[in-house]
């Protein structure tokens, strides 16, 4: 199979047709494709960034203008075929004496693994030598189809945890967080929502229409890591920019399937389905200070540590990373992906007002080689000026700043509630934060949408606004306070230490920084403008 001339992408049409595309057909017009219909939400991810990267390989617009033409016409899907086709042949999915996509150049032994093991979320070898599968059972999936082999190898290349000695992490680290810009308009087809994450050739890299090492590093001998000094760094002049999208950090190689077959993870009929892959450590070894333009990244202010991709976390998403995925948070360093600091600097302008734009966030929470869980979530985006936007993004870290020390005064007293030593005390408390966030997060984007509409010479937060966030903050955190406290038998609790613990969460609330700051703004008797 040719990831790039067979059909093999699952797919809704316009009408609700279900089927499988090859590549160029996002372009076709007639009955367009509307969206990808993965049997999986890492592969729905997965797939995304793979258009993504191939619109960006052969099809980048030369300007911003140019995108724009692009975005609100779509191009004819003759044309995208055509320079799509000058690079298939870097995308054979089984070719046992030649290039195949993803896969190790030349690689004629390697440990022999069950399909399975390309899932990120697998149980690995000593896992189940020990007996430790429990939640995640070894053995359930035994084949599978090619088109789903397809998406697992992308997703575990892109996305690759560590795997053992040798088995390197991907170029964004282990469990990057992805986050792609969406239209929330169900009338959006799915040229729209990939087109909207395209970099133009201003701001990245003209295309390239060759089967080229430098962009797809399977087309030559791996640059193996086994020895120091083989790390391959972003300004390595044997690759090209474009690799970031078709980074290759493990050496793997797919063994053909001979039987037909029921695919495991699909439940389609497979005429080839593929059940193991040999595999070989120490690959591509990524250093340095790369950045995927689809991850928000962490920033050392002093600039003297290379940038951090941000990572799925405990707790899942929330508006507590609305800041740092949709612009700038000042406070730690985060940085909105390149994708989207692109789309607010150069291309909004381009859209009618009436294209709500959100921001969908994905990716693994990863413990090593664990995966702990998938998370995805959708941020709304507000659109603001650009004379206001820094001091609109200012307000919006003064209100996120506020509610984090908000739930640490709330954790920490829940804590003093329960137990009487509450520094001592072990365990997992996420569901405090978590509750929380959710508490308070309809409320937050009220306030954001405000925030917004105010006009572009505003220089002074409101002083209501303020207001409102601050009883907002103070109600939630009582009431959760009292829901945590106290939901447990009455005989088991200490109410004189619960009622002190309340009483302290009250008073202690007014203390921190960033909500005396508030308070500040909320005894303003004048708006500036």
């Amino acid at each position: 199979m040719n990831l790039i001339t067979d059909p093999w992408i699952p797919i809704i049409r316009a009408d609700g047709t279900r089927e499988k595309i090859a590549p160029w057909q996002i372009a076709e017009q007639q009955n367009p494709v509307m969206e990808i219909a993965a049997p999986r939400p890492d592969f729905q991810g997965a797939l995304y960034q793979f258009l993504i990267g191939l619109l960006q390989t052969v099809a980048p617009p030369e300007d911003a203008r140019a995108w724009a033409e692009k975005w609100q016409v779509v191009p004819d899907a003759e044309e995208l075929r055509v320079r799509l086709k000058k690079i298939a042949d870097a995308f054979e999915l089984i070719n046992p004496d030649g290039i195949a996509f993803l896969q190790d150049f030349q690689m004629p032994e390697g440990e022999q693994k069950d399909i399975a093991a390309l899932l990120i979320e697998a149980p690995g070898g000593k896992t189940i030598k020990d007996n430790l599968d429990h939640f995640i059972k070894a053995g359930t999936v035994e084949g599978i189809c090619e088109s789903c082999v397809a998406t697992a190898l992308f997703t575990l290349q892109t996305n690759a945890p560590s795997g053992g000695v040798g088995h390197r992490v991907g170029l964004r680290g282990g469990g990057p967080m992805t986050t792609l810009l969406r239209p929330e308009n169900h009338s959006a087809n799915l040229w729209q929502k990939l087109w909207l994450n395209v970099l133009t050739v201003d701001e990245a890299a003209p295309a390239s229409l060759s089967v080229s090492p430098n962009v797809f590093s399977w087309c030559a001998p791996t640059r193996v890591s086994d020895k120091p000094g083989s790390a391959l760094l972003p300004n390595d002049a044997s690759i090209d920019w474009l690799h970031v999208y078709w980074c290759m950090p493990r050496r793997i190689r797919l063994e053909p399937g001979n039987d037909s077959g029921i695919c495991t993870l699909c439940g389609e009929e497979c005429a080839h389905l593929l059940t193991h892959f040999r595999t070989k450590n120490y690959g591509m070894n990524y250093e340095g200070p790369w950045v995927h333009p689809l991850t928000p990244y962490r920033y050392d202010p002093k600039h003297q540590a290379p940038p951090l991709s941000l990572k799925g976390q405990q707790g899942g998403l929330g508006y507590r990373h609305w800041l740092g995925f949709v612009w700038k948070d000042e406070n730690n360093g985060d940085q909105a992906a390149v994708s989207i600091q692109s789309f607010f600097e150069q291309k909004s302008r381009y859209l009618s007002d009436d294209q709500n734009i959100g921001i969908w966030c994905f990716g693994y929470d990863m413990d090593n080689m664990k995966a702990r869980c998938w998370y995805e979530h959708h941020l709304p985006v507000v659109s603001v000026d650009q004379e206001y936007r820094e001091v609109f993004f200012s307000f919006v870290g003064d209100l996120i700043a506020s509610a984090k020390d908000a739930v640490k005064e709330l954790r920490s007293q829940i804590k003093a509630a329960w137990f009487s030593r509450p520094k001592d005390a072990k365990g997992d408390t996420s569901m405090i934060d978590q509750s929380f966030w959710q508490a308070t997060e309809a409320d937050f984007y009220q306030q954001v949408h405000r925030l917004a509409q105010l006009p572009a010479d505003t220089r002074s937060m409101p002083a209501n606004t303020a207001l409102e966030w601050l009883q907002t903050l103070r109600r939630n955190c009582l009431d959760l306070f009292d829901h945590w406290s106290l939901e447990g038998e009455a005989e088991d609790m200490d109410l004189k230490r619960v009622v002190k613990a309340r009483r302290f969460l009250d008073t202690n609330l007014n203390k921190a920084k960033s909500i005396k700051k508030l308070h500040d703004k909320a005894k303003s008797t004048k708006e500036v403008a």
